[in-house]
């Protein structure tokens, strides 16, 4: 029927919940090593956000393998939320962070009307959730920095980052586990053409 929404299963409730669980804890133990390279990356501050795209991957991964609205949504708000609990250095501000960054991937796949799951489609979500967390970063955490010496190009690597990590990391993780049959009870797992 045209113009349906699809509504969610609980499976992909379940897998959304996984998604978000998991990457909760590495959000954890990547907040220490975000710490940890902070002096490796002081000739020019900005560039540490080369890191920045594993907190992304599952707005981008859940997004591509439950392909119904919300996904990207809702375990990236969920991730956020349990590297709060866990205790993240940055405190409970990372739950609206991790909504804000959830609501970019989740445009770039309301953008393809949920109808696209390639590689493009992957880049374009990593992309936009990139551009949304640098967008709440730019007057969260960054507002007191110059605009031009640490703003912008902290910006512009973290779109980057997201792009290769959250985007392209998530869509090469997809097609190594469509596969192995992990993803059978979803179209990502049957979908053999996801170049």
């Amino acid at each position: 029927m045209k113009g349906h929404v699809p509504y969610w299963r609980t499976i992909d409730i379940v897998i959304a919940s996984v998604i978000a669980v998991a990457f909760g804890v590495i959000f954890y133990a990547w907040n220490f090593l975000w710490s940890a390279t902070e002096g490796a990356f002081s000739f020019f501050p900005p560039a540490q956000t080369v890191l920045y795209g594993v907190w992304l991957m599952p707005a981008v991964l859940a997004g591509l393998i439950i392909r119904k609205p919300g996904a990207s949504l809702y375990t990236e708000t969920v991730a956020a939320i349990i590297s709060a609990l866990l205790g993240a250095k940055w405190g409970a501000m990372v739950i609206p962070q991790g909504l804000v960054q959830g609501l970019g991937a989740e445009l770039a796949f309301a953008l393809l009307l949920y109808r696209s799951w390639k590689l493009p489609a992957a880049l374009l979500a990593g992309a936009l959730t990139g551009l949304s967390a640098a967008l709440f970063d730019f007057f969260a955490w960054n507002s007191a920095y110059d605009l031009w010496d640490y703003r912008i190009p902290y910006a512009v690597i973290t779109v980057v980052s997201t792009t290769i990590v959250a985007g392209a990391g998530s869509w090469a993780l997809v097609r190594a586990l469509a596969p192995t049959g992990v993803l059978d009870r979803f179209a990502a797992g049957r979908d053999r053409a996801l170049v």
